[in-house]
Parts: C-alpha cells; sequence; structure tokens
C-alpha cells in the first residue's frame, strides 16, 4: 500500500458523502495503490453505514472502522493512524475542507528528507476561499503564540486536519501520542521535534465549513484548551529534553 488516507468522522452521515465521493474519484485515477480509513468516533447516525457504502465500488480499498463511545478527534486519528497499512499515511478532515487534490503539494517535501508534512493556512502561497469570523482568528493567533512559545515550535498553524507521515513517524510518533482531544495536532509536532523528525509545512488551498464538530467557543471550552495544551510535556517526562 503506497498511501493511506485516515478520515475521522463523528456524526458525519450528511458531509462524509461528498468528502469520500470527491476522495476516491482522485484516488482512482491514481497510479499509485491507496486506501481510504474512516474512524466512526463513537457516531450515533449513520456514518458507519454510509461509509460502508462505499467499499467494493472503487479501485481504491475502502475500510471503515467504529468503536463506541465517543473518544474525541485526537482518539480518533490515533485509532486510524496506527492502523493504516500505507508506506505514507494522511489524515484529512471529513468536512473536506482540504480538498485531496493538495496531497500533490507533500511528494517533493517527502523527497526531500521530511518525515512530516502538513497543509498550513497561514505561511505564503496559501489559499483561503471563505475566512473564519473576526473573534475565532484572534482566538487562533493568541493561542497559537502561547503554544509555540510554550512547546518551542514556530509553526502559525498547527490546526490545519491536512497533515501526512512516513510509515515509521507515524508508528512512533501516534503511539506515544496521550491527548484525545483536538490538541493532539501540537503535541504531535512537539513529539516529532523530540524525537528528532524533520518537518515541513506548505501552503494549503482551504475553505471554511460552518457547523463543525468541534466548538471551542466560550470561556469554559477556552480554558479546556489550554488545559490541555499545558499538559503535553508533562505527558511526556522522558522526552521533554530528548532529541535523537
Amino acid at each position: 500500500m503506497d498511501v493511506s488516507i485516515v478520515i475521522p468522522a463523528y456524526n458525519e452521515e450528511d458531509r462524509i458523502v461528498p468528502c469520500l465521493a470527491q476522495t476516491l474519484a482522485y484516488l482512482d485515477a491514481q497510479s499509485w495503490k491507496s486506501e481510504v480509513v474512516v474512524v466512526s468516533d463513537g457516531s450515533r447516525d449513520r456514518t458507519v453505514e454510509v461509509a460502508e457504502s462505499f467499499s467494493g465500488k472503487h479501485k481504491t480499498a475502502v475500510r471503515t472502522l467504529e468503536y463506541q463511545p465517543n473518544r474525541g478527534k485526537g482518539y480518533a486519528v490515533k485509532y486510524g493512524m496506527l492502523r493504516a497499512e500505507g508506506a505514507k499515511i494522511l489524515f484529512m478532515d471529513a468536512d473536506y475542507a482540504v480538498p485531496i487534490s493538495e496531497i500533490e503539494k507533500t511528494f517533493p517535501l517527502f523527497d526531500a528528507g521530511n518525515s512530516v508534512v502538513f497543509g498550513s493556512r497561514t505561511v505564503p502561497g496559501a489559499q483561503v476561499e471563505e475566512v473564519q469570523n473576526l473573534p475565532r482568528r484572534i482566538s487562533a493567533r493568541i493561542y497559537t503564540l502561547i503554544q509555540n512559545l510554550y512547546l518551542g515550535i514556530s509553526f502559525p498553524d498547527t490546526q490545519c486536519g491536512f497533515k501526512m507521515f512516513t510509515r515509521e513517524a507515524a508508528q512512533d510518533l501516534f503511539s506515544r501520542q496521550k491527548l484525545t482531544s483536538v490538541i493532539f495536532d501540537p503535541e504531535i509536532l512537539w513529539l516529532a521535534k523530540q524525537r528528532g523528525y524533520k518537518a515541513a509545512q506548505f501552503p494549503i488551498r482551504w475553505r471554511h465549513v460552518g457547523d463543525s464538530r468541534i466548538q471551542y467557543t466560550g470561556f469554559r471550552k477556552s480554558l479546556f484548551v489550554f488545559q490541555e495544551l499545558f499538559r503535553i510535556k508533562g505527558l511526556h517526562p522522558d522526552l521533554r529534553y530528548y532529541q535523537r
């Protein structure tokens, strides 16, 4: 298997249809062998049934994994990444905010020796078709500033749901992942730094999709985000000063 696409999904019976249709149409047209792994994160709707309806109808293999109860996006991504079979493994969001064709930008970066490659909405060349509201953009910038200072990283956008890894890096990093919430992204990038993996970001084409299954607005939820962030180093005491 050359490439695996992991899609975490929680109650996505509607949005998963165009996501899978467009993703599979693209993958079926490629010369490399690929699979799509849908991970139902304790969904209570027909997400599993809808995803399974795509299996066996395409050149690209489609697998659906499920568990109960809902555990969080971070857990769903980890669950899929550790069970994917590709030499390169990408996770992307079910809302299809980033088109699958953006995967083509990753291959030269892997050829250059990177093990972790991820899309960014803020680096030069990025195309944001519909921006988020102003309060959300301001809060995101404040969070990113604090996050980067705390973790010692310099990425302006760690939350874009389009990240790809070599199989070696995916198995190593996601087996160490502790957080199950949406803050797993900076944990993975910090782990990559501590473990000595070369990482690169690239400009993404992205559009804002409303009705997100993940909402972190309001004081209490914002507080939770920072509580999760500040747990990262303490969850990995053996790696706080380690670089291979």
